[in-house]
C-alpha cells in the first residue's frame, strides 16, 4: 500500500482528518519487526481519533507491530497564545497519570506569559501536589510530543487563592454550625414530645481507640487532609477474606449526605502472634465478627483514619484506625393518633419515584401508622412486593394507582348551528408566559378562514409594560426592543375585537388563549363568550394514530409549511391551513354545521389528562383497577397510559376515586379561577377531595403559574370548603416519592435525565410524620388541620375491605393450572409405554416404584395437564426438525423422561439393552453417571449396553409433599421459538396465554452515569464514593417494561386474567402485538403456570451441524476418549496451547468456552462426565466457586467430588447424614435462593455431624445450579465437541453462522499473524476499559485463529458463491456470508443471492437490480468481492481493439 492509498483510506474512515493528516517519516526496525509511523496534523488529534487512527495502520500492516506519532506543529504558535484552549487535552494527560488531580481540573487555569505557560493553581493543596509529583515535567513531554515545542512551564498560586481558602473555610464553617444548629434541633422537638426525660444511649466503641473529636465535612476532604474524623451512615459495606493472610478487608462508604467516602480496614484475627503459633482462637475470630457485623448499611458510624489515594481504586480512601457508634438525626412520628399517607409513589413510578414499596411500608409500619395506599404514577406494578411487606409488617395495604383521566372534551364550545363555510377566526398569542391569569399577550396574530380560504389578517405586536423573561425571547425571538413602541393590550385590544365580530375563535390548544384574552379583557371590564374550535382537540379525534399532537407535528402529518413557528400570525396562518383540510374531514363524515362536528368526530382527547387516584376498597376493586390499568395500556397509551372518564365510571364498582394533585381536575379548575357552580359539577365525581401541602405546589410558583405561596394556601382552602359544602371528605396527603428530605437529589438525577430544566427546584416530597403534616396545616387551626390529616384518613382507610393480591383457589392450592381433562390418563399411559419399551417386561422393581411415586405426586398436585403441554410441544418441534433442550430440575423427574420433555434421566446409573429391553441396575460402586461407567455386552445378545442413569432425586424437582411448583423450561432453536409460542396460543385458545412481562430497572452503572451526565450539566464535583452513593439511591427505579426470553403464561379457561395481573405491552410498544403481564412474572412464578420456551443456539447449531455433516445427533456418543480429552488439554485438535492461547481444546464450545470455565478445567483436569457436570454446577452459580469451593479444593479441606457443585448435592448429603427429609429439601431451597441456612437448619446439620466448612459453604453461596440442568448443559457441550474434532467444517460453519457475533470479513479474513497481534493488543488492554462489541471481537478471534491454527481457511466474499447469512464449506475452508461484511445489511445480502440468477454486468447494475447502498458496495469492493466489474455498464470503445 502507498502512502497516498493510506492517507486516501484515512479520510474516507476518519472525515475530520481528510486533507489535514500528512505523512512525515517511517522507520523500520528489521530486528524486531517493528515499524514507527510519524504524522503532521493541521488539527489537533485527541484519544478517540487516535484510536481509530491506530485501528486503521493495523488493518492497512496486518501483521507488523506499530508505533505511531502524530504531531500538530502548525498550532503551537495558537497554544503559546491562547494555551487555555488546550487545556483539556493536557488536564487529560494528567488525569490519566494522576487521578487524584482530576477534582482541581475545572479550577486549574492555563494563561501564556513572556516567560512561558504558567498553570494557576486554586490553593496551596493542589500547588503542593503538582510539585510533589513532577507535573512540569509530565506536561513539557506532552507539549513536546504534540507541538514540537519546549517552552517553560511553571506552577503558581492563584492571585485570590487565599479568598477562596478563607471561603471554603466559612462556608464549612457555617456547615457544621447549621449541622449543629438542626441537630439541636431536632434533640429538642423529641425530648419535648415525650413526657419524660430518657438518657441518651451511651455510643459505643466499636473498633480501636475512643474518638472525641468532632467530625469535618466529608466533602471537603482530600489526599492532603491527612488524619481526620467523619461521622455519617453507612451506605455500602463489603466484607473480603483475603486468603492466606487470615485477615478480612472491610470496605465501607459513608455519608454525611453532603460528601461521601470509601474507607477501609484491615482487621488481622491474630492479635499480634505469628501464623506459626496456631491458628486464630474463637475469641480471635468473633472479635473480628463482631466488628464486621456492625459496619452494616444503614449504620451509624464515626471514624478516625487517614486520607490517602487509593493504589487500587486510583481515588481517595480513608485508611480507618478507629471506629465508633454515632447517632444517627431519625425522624420519628410521635403523635398520639397517627395519620394515613393516601397517595404514596414507589420506584415503579417510571424515573420519578426513588423508595421500595418494601421500605416505604415498612417505614410506615414503624412509625405505627394502621394502613398507607401505593399509588405509582399508571401502573400497579409495586403491588407483589407491597403486599408482601404489608403482611410481614401487619399493616393494612391500600391498593391504588395513580391514573391519567382524559375524557371525550368537545372540539366546539358552545356550538351553534352556523355552517362550517361561514367565518372563523384563528388566532394565536405570544405571552409572558403561562399564568393565564397574570402574564400578558406580547403578540397578537390573526387571520380569518372563510369558505376554506384565509381571506383576512391581523398582526399586533403588544407592550406588556414588563421585561420579558429571557426563556420567552429564546422561544419567540421577540426582544423587549421590538415592543417599545407598540400599543398596550388596552389600546391593541379593540382593534382584535372589531376583527373578530361575530365570528366563532379557533386556536391550537383553545383553552390557553381563550384564557389569556379573557384575562386581558376582564381587565378592561369586558366579558365575552366565545364559540371555540380547539384544533388540537380536533386533530386528536380525526387522527387518533399520530404520536405527536403539536402544532409543529400535525402540520407536518398534514402537509401544511409552518415557517417562523412561536410567532403569533405564522402560527395562527398555519392553524387555518390544518383546520381548513380537518373541516373537509369532517364533512367527509357527514358534518355540515358547527354543532355537527362533535357528532360525526368520536373520540377522545388523548393529548389532554388530569390526574386521578383510584383505591380499591374491595377483591372485585382490585380487579377493576387491573382493568381500567390494562385498558390504559392496551388501548389508550400516549405517552402515558390513560384512562378515559366512561371507563373508570364503568368500571367505579369497588374503588374509592380520589382528586389527586396539582394535576389533577379539581386543583386545576380552583387555580384557573372556576365559579362555585362549575367546581361542584366538577367534585361531585370524587369520592373524596385531596389538599396537599403548599410546598408541593412550589413549581408553580417558579414557573409564574401561581402568584404567590398565599394563592396556593387559598386554593386548599377553597378546596376544603368545596368538600364541605358537598359533604364530600377532604384528605392531606404528602404525594411522596422518597422517605427522607435528603433523598431529594435523587429524583433531582432522574428528572434531568429526562430534560427537566426543574430538576433541582422539585418540592421536597418525602414521607412525612403526623406532626410535620400539620404543622404544614396549622394556617387551618388545630381542628381542621387535624380533620383532614388525621380524621378522615382514617374514614378511608375503613373503607377498604379485606384485599389478597390473587384469588383464593378453591381447592386452597398455590398455583392456578389450566386442566385438561385427559392429560391425567395421557401422562400415565405415555409415561408407562415408554418405560416398557426402554426396560421391558415386567418393569424393574425400581424403575416402577420411581415412576409411580412421580405420578401420584403429579397427577394428585394438578400438573398433569403441564407435562402434556411439554410433551406436545417437544414433540412438534421434534417432528419439525429441531431439537429440544431440557433446563432447570426437569431433569429430576423420570416422568418427564418417559414422556419425552428431556432426555436427562434421573435414576441411578444403569445398562440398558436397546434390543433385549432389560437393564442392569447392579453397577461397580462409586459411579454417579451411566455414561461413565466401563462399556459392557449384553449378556443375552451380545449387543453392546447403553450407559444411562444421573442420579437424581425427583423431590428436587416437585418437593416431598408437593410444595414446590415445578418448572418445565425448555430450550428450543432460535429459529423454532416463533412457532412454538404460536403453538401454545392454538393448544389453549387466545386471550389466555400471555408471555411473561419483566421490568426493566436502573441498574448501578447505567445509574452512574445519570450521575455523572448531572455532574456535568449542572456544574457540580463530588468525589467518587459520593458519585457511587448518588448512583445507589438511583439504582432499582423503574425504567421500562419488557419481556421475559421464553416465558409463556397460561391461564385457566374459567378464570379473567384481571383477577391476577394487569397486562400490556412491552415497553408499551404497540406495533409488535405482543401482551405481556403487567407484573414481572418473578413476583408471581407460583401462581399462574409459565412455560419456558427459550430459544437458544445450540439447538439450532446442532440442527446445522447435522444438515452439514450427515451425523444425526442422537448417533453422537459421549463418551469419545479424543472428545473429553478437550476438557483437559488441546491435543485431540492437533495444535498446542500456544497455537490457540488456550489450555483446553473447548474454546466455542458452549457453556465450556469462557475463559473462566476454561481456567476452572485447568484447576480440576476432568476426565469423566460426572467432574464436568460439578463443574457446570460451579461456573453456574454464584458465589459457589470463587471464594468458596475453590478455596476448599485447594486447601484440600474438599475434593471436586465432596463439595458443594449442585443443589442437588445438599440434599443428597444431608439425608445421607440423617438430616430429616423435609429439612434437607428445605435447607437446600433456602441455600439455592441465596437465603443461606436458618438456626433451625445449621442445628440439625451440626446435630448429625456436618463439617464446619461445609455449613459454611452454604452460607456463601447465593445462587446454585440443578444437577439436571447441569447434565442437559454438558450432554449438548459434548455433542458440540464431537463435531468440532471429527467434523471440524460443519462446526465452524455452523458456529460463525449462529453464535459469532464479533466476525467482520474484513479482519477475520486475514493471516493467522494479524489476527495473533489483533488478539495480542486486546490483552494488553485493561479489560474493565473494553465494550460489548470489543468482547465480542475477542471470542471472535480466537474462534477465527484456532480455525486457522487447525489448516484451514476463510475464503472472502464472492458475488455468486457466497450466502446471505451463512458460512458455506468449499474445499478446505469456509466462504464467509455477505452479512459477515461488518455493516452489510440482511436485507441487502439476501437481495444479492436473489438477483445474482442473471450475472451481474457492473457495480451500477448491483445498485439497480439489489438493494445494495454505496456504503455497501465500498464493503464489498474492500473485501475484493468486485475485482471483475467495472463501475458502469458503458463499454470503452477502445477496449474493443
Amino acid at each position: 500500500m502507498t502512502i497516498d492509498e493510506l492517507l486516501a483510506m484515512i479520510d474516507a474512515n476518519i472525515p475530520a482528518l481528510k486533507g489535514k493528516l500528512r505523512f512525515e517519516k517511517g522507520r523500520y526496525d528489521a530486528e524486531n519487526g517493528h515499524a514507527h509511523l510519524y504524522f503532521l496534523s493541521d488539527v489537533l488529534v485527541e484519544a478517540g481519533m487516535f484510536l481509530a487512527l491506530k485501528k486503521i495502520m493495523f488493518r492497512a500492516f496486518p501483521g507488523m507491530r506499530l508505533s505511531l506519532r502524530v504531531a500538530s506543529p502548525s498550532l503551537a504558535e495558537g497554544f503559546l497564545e491562547h494555551p487555555e484552549q488546550y487545556a483539556h487535552v493536557l488536564l487529560g494527560v494528567i488525569g490519566r497519570t494522576h487521578p487524584a488531580a482530576l477534582p482541581w481540573s475545572e479550577e486549574i487555569r492555563f494563561t501564556a506569559e513572556e516567560k512561558g505557560i504558567v498553570l494557576e493553581m486554586p490553593d496551596e493543596f493542589s500547588l503542593d501536589y503538582f510539585k510533589k509529583q513532577e507535573v512540569t515535567k509530565l506536561l513539557s513531554t506532552a507539549v513536546s510530543d504534540i507541538f514540537r515545542i519546549d517552552p517553560p512551564i511553571s506552577l503558581r498560586l492563584r492571585a485570590d487563592a487565599d479568598k477562596r481558602l478563607e471561603r471554603l473555610r466559612r462556608e464549612r464553617e457555617a456547615e457544621l454550625e447549621e449541622k449543629t444548629r438542626r441537630q439541636a434541633e431536632e434533640d429538642k422537638k423529641a425530648e419535648q414530645a415525650q413526657s419524660k426525660a430518657v438518657k441518651k444511649p451511651k455510643l459505643l466503641r466499636i473498633k480501636g481507640a475512643v474518638i472525641a473529636e468532632a467530625p469535618v465535612a466529608i466533602s471537603g476532604l482530600t489526599e492532603l487532609s491527612g488524619r481526620v474524623t467523619v461521622a455519617g451512615k453507612v451506605v455500602q459495606a463489603e466484607r473480603r477474606d483475603i486468603p492466606g493472610k487470615e485477615m478480612v478487608l472491610l470496605t465501607f462508604t459513608l455519608t454525611d449526605f453532603e460528601g461521601s467516602v470509601n474507607c477501609k480496614i484491615f482487621l488481622r484475627f491474630r492479635d499480634g502472634r505469628y501464623k506459626s503459633e496456631g491458628a486464630p482462637t474463637p475469641e480471635e475470630i468473633k472479635r473480628v465478627e463482631d466488628v464486621v457485623a456492625q459496619v452494616k448499611v444503614n449504620a451509624g458510624l464515626k471514624v478516625r483514619g487517614t486520607c490517602q489515594i487509593d493504589t487500587f481504586s486510583r481515588g481517595l480512601v480513608l485508611m480507618v484506625q478507629d471506629i465508633s457508634e454515632h447517632e444517627l438525626i431519625k425522624r420519628k412520628d410521635n403523635a398520639e393518633k397517627k395519620r394515613i399517607e393516601l397517595h404514596a409513589h414507589t420506584q415503579m413510578s417510571v424515573m420519578d419515584a426513588t423508595v421500595s414499596a418494601g421500605d416505604l411500608i415498612a417505614r410506615a409500619a414503624k412509625w405505627g401508622h394502621q394502613a398507607i395506599a401505593i399509588t405509582d404514577h399508571g401502573v400497579v406494578q409495586a403491588y407483589p412486593e407491597a403486599f408482601s411487606a404489608a403482611s410481614r409488617h401487619k399493616i393494612k395495604l391500600i391498593p391504588g394507582v395513580e391514573g391519567y383521566m382524559m375524557d371525550s372534551t368537545p372540539i366546539v364550545k358552545r356550538a351553534t348551528q352556523a355552517p362550517m363555510e361561514d367565518a372563523i377566526v384563528v388566532l394565536d398569542f405570544e405571552t409572558t408566559g403561562l399564568n393565564t391569569r397574570t402574564d400578558r399577550i406580547i403578540e397578537i396574530g390573526a387571520v380569518k378562514l372563510q369558505n376554506g380560504h384565509i381571506v383576512d389578517t391581523f398582526a399586533q405586536m403588544v407592550n406588556p409594560g414588563i421585561p420579558l423573561p429571557p426563556k420567552i425571547t429564546e422561544i419567540t425571538g421577540i426582544a423587549d426592543h421590538m415592543l417599545m413602541e407598540a400599543p398596550s393590550a388596552a389600546q391593541a385590544l379593540p382593534g382584535l375585537l372589531e376583527f373578530i365580530g361575530d365570528a366563532p375563535l379557533a386556536a391550537h390548544n383553545a383553552g390557553f388563549d381563550c384564557a389569556v384574552l379573557d384575562s386581558e379583557l376582564g381587565r378592561l371590564g369586558i366579558k365575552r363568550d366565545w364559540t371555540v374550535i380547539d384544533t388540537l382537540f380536533f386533530a386528536q379525534k380525526l387522527h387518533p394514530e399520530y404520536t405527536r399532537f403539536n402544532l409543529k407535528s400535525v402540520c407536518k402529518q398534514l402537509g401544511v409549511s409552518l415557517k417562523n413557528a412561536h410567532r403569533a400570525v405564522h402560527d395562527a396562518t398555519a392553524m387555518a391551513q390544518i383546520l381548513s383540510i380537518m373541516m373537509d374531514e369532517a364533512k367527509e363524515k357527514g358534518a355540515v354545521t358547527l354543532e355537527d362536528i362533535d357528532k360525526k368526530v368520536m373520540g377522545y382527547t388523548k393529548g389532554l389528562d388530569r390526574h386521578v387516584i383510584l383505591l380499591a376498597a374491595s377483591q372485585q376493586g382490585l380487579q377493576n383497577i387491573n382493568r381500567l390499568v390494562t385498558m390504559s395500556h392496551l388501548d389508550y397509551f400516549h405517552y402515558v397510559p390513560k384512562m378515559p372518564r366512561d371507563k373508570i365510571e364503568q368500571y367505579r364498582e369497588g374503588i374509592l376515586i380520589g382528586s389527586a394533585c396539582s394535576s389533577g381536575e379539581v386543583f386545576q379548575a380552583v387555580l384557573e379561577g372556576a365559579d362555585d357552580e362549575k367546581l361542584a359539577d366538577i367534585a361531585r365525581f370524587y369520592d373524596y377531595l385531596e389538599v396537599q401541602p403548599e410546598d408541593n405546589h412550589e413549581l408553580l410558583l417558579i414557573r409564574g403559574i401561581a402568584d404567590s405561596r398565599d394563592a396556593l394556601v387559598n386554593i386548599n382552602r377553597r378546596i376544603i370548603a368545596l368538600g364541605e359544602r358537598l359533604g364530600i371528605p377532604v384528605v392531606a396527603t404528602g404525594d411522596s416519592h422518597y422517605l427522607e428530605p435528603e433523598d431529594s437529589v435523587f429524583r433531582a438525577i432522574l428528572h434531568h435525565s429526562q430534560r427537566d430544566e426543574y430538576a433541582d427546584e422539585l418540592p421536597k416530597q418525602y414521607l412525612r410524620t403526623t406532626d410535620e403534616m400539620l404543622e404544614c396545616f396549622a394556617y387551618l387551626g388545630e381542628e381542621k388541620a387535624r380533620e383532614i390529616v388525621i380524621d378522615n384518613p382514617h374514614k378511608i382507610a375503613d373503607m377498604i375491605g379485606e384485599i389478597s393480591l390473587y384469588p383464593k383457589h378453591p381447592q386452597g392450592l398455590t398455583t392456578f393450572s389450566p386442566v385438561w381433562e385427559t392429560a391425567n390418563d395421557d401422562i400415565r399411559n405415555m409415561a408407562m409405554d415408554t418405560a416398557h419399551q426402554l426396560y421391558g417386561e415386567p418393569l424393574p422393581d425400581l424403575v416402577e416404584k420411581r415412576l409411580n411415586k412421580e405420578l401420584k405426586s403429579i397427577i394428585g398436585y394438578g400438573y398433569a395437564t403441564l407435562y402434556s403441554i411439554a410433551n406436545k410441544l417437544v414433540t412438534k418441534s421434534m417432528s419439525d426438525g429441531y431439537l429440544v433442550g431440557s433446563r432447570g430440575s426437569v431433569g429430576s423427574s423420570l416422568v418427564a423422561t418417559m414422556c419425552n420433555i428431556t432426555e436427562v434421566n434421573p435414576l441411578p446409573p444403569h445398562y440398558r439393552c436397546a434390543h433385549c429391553h432389560k437393564a442392569d441396575f447392579d453397577v461397580p460402586q462409586g459411579y454417579t453417571v451411566g455414561i461413565d461407567l466401563p462399556d459392557k455386552d449384553c449378556p443375552v445378545c451380545g449387543q453392546k449396553l447403553i450407559k444411562d442413569g444421573y442420579d437424581i432425586p425427583f423431590e428436587v424437582f416437585l418437593g416431598f409433599k408437593g410444595d414446590k411448583v415445578p418448572d418445565i423450561d425448555l430450550n428450543f432453536s432460535g429459529e423454532y421459538q416463533s412457532k412454538a409460542h404460536a403453538f401454545v396460543e392454538e393448544l389453549f385458545g387466545k386471550g389466555f396465554v400471555f408471555r411473561a412481562g419483566t421490568i426493566g430497572t436502573l441498574q448501578e452503572k447505567t445509574a452512574y452515569g445519570l450521575v455523572l451526565k448531572y455532574m456535568e450539566d449542572k456544574g457540580k464535583q463530588f468525589s467518587d464514593a459520593e458519585k457511587s452513593r448518588l448512583a445507589l439511591g438511583c439504582v432499582n427505579v423503574k425504567r421500562t417494561t419488557g419481556q421475559h426470553p421464553g416465558g409463556i403464561v397460561v391461564l385457566p379457561k374459567e378464570y379473567d386474567i384481571t383477577q391476577f395481573t394487569a397486562v400490556q405491552h412491552p415497553s408499551d410498544d404497540s406495533s409488535k402485538g405482543v401482551v405481556t403481564t403487567h407484573y414481572d412474572f418473578a413476583s408471581m412464578h407460583d401462581i399462574l403456570v409459565k412455560l419456558d420456551i427459550l430459544g437458544h443456539d445450540d439447538p439450532t447449531m446442532i440442527h446445522m451441524m447435522e444438515r452439514l455433516s450427515g451425523v444425526p445427533y442422537n448417533e453422537v456418543p459421549l463418551d469419545d476418549p479424543k472428545v473429553m480429552s478437550l476438557f483437559r488439554s488441546t491435543e485431540a485438535l492437533n495444535v498446542t496451547p500456544a497455537d490457540i492461547c488456550s489450555e483446553t481444546g473447548t474454546l466455542g464450545v458452549p457453556e465450556f468456552g469462557t475463559g473462566f470455565v476454561r481456567q476452572m478445567l485447568m484447576d480440576t483436569l476432568p476426565t469423566t462426565m460426572e467432574e464436568l457436570i460439578r463443574i457446570s454446577g460451579l461456573s453456574h452459580g454464584t458465589d459457589v466457586w470463587l471464594g468458596n469451593a475453590k478455596n476448599l479444593i485447594d486447601s484440600k479441606t474438599a475434593t471436586l467430588r465432596s463439595c458443594i457443585c449442585t443443589r442437588d448435592d445438599i440434599m443428597n448429603t444431608l439425608i445421607t447424614r440423617g438430616v430429616p427429609e423435609k429439612i434437607a429439601f428445605d435447607t437446600m431451597e433456602s441455600v439455592r435462593k441465596g437465603k443461606g441456612l436458618k438456626p433451625e437448619m445449621e442445628a440439625a446439620m451440626k446435630e448429625n455431624g456436618v463439617e464446619q466448612w461445609y455449613i459454611e459453604s452454604c452460607n456463601k453461596i447465593a445462587y446454585m445450579f440443578p444437577k439436571g440442568h447441569a447434565v442437559a448443559y454438558v450432554t449438548m457441550a459434548l455433542r458440540v465437541a464431537w463435531y468440532k474434532v471429527y467434523r471440524p467444517l460443519a462446526y465452524y460453519a455452523a458456529y460463525f453462522s449462529i453464535r459469532s457475533r464479533g466476525f467482520d470479513a474484513r479482519t477475520m479474513a486475514r493471516s493467522r499473524v494479524y489476527i495473533r497481534q489483533m488478539l495480542e493488543d486486546y490483552q494488553a488492554m485493561d479489560s474493565k476499559e473494553l465494550s460489548a462489541t470489543q468482547k465480542d471481537e475477542i471470542v471472535a478471534l480466537e474462534m477465527v485463529n484456532e480455525m486457522l491454527a487447525r489448516g484451514f481457511s476463510f475464503l472472502p466474499p464472492d458475488l455468486y458463491k457466497s450466502d446471505a447469512r451463512e458460512f458455506l464449506i468449499e474445499d478446505n475452508g469456509l466462504r464467509v456470508p455477505f452479512s459477515s461484511l461488518g455493516g452489510f445489511g440482511e436485507e441487502a445480502a439476501l437481495s444479492i443471492v436473489e438477483a445474482r440468477q442473471d450475472r451481474f454486468l457492473s457495480v451500477e447494475d448491483i445498485k439497480r437490480r439489489t438493494k445494495v447502498t454505496s456504503s455497501g458496495i465500498e464493503l464489498l469492493k474492500e473485501a475484493g468481492a468486485m475485482r471483475e466489474l467495472s463501475d458502469t455498464n458503458q463499454v470503452d470503445f477502445f477496449s474493443m481493439f
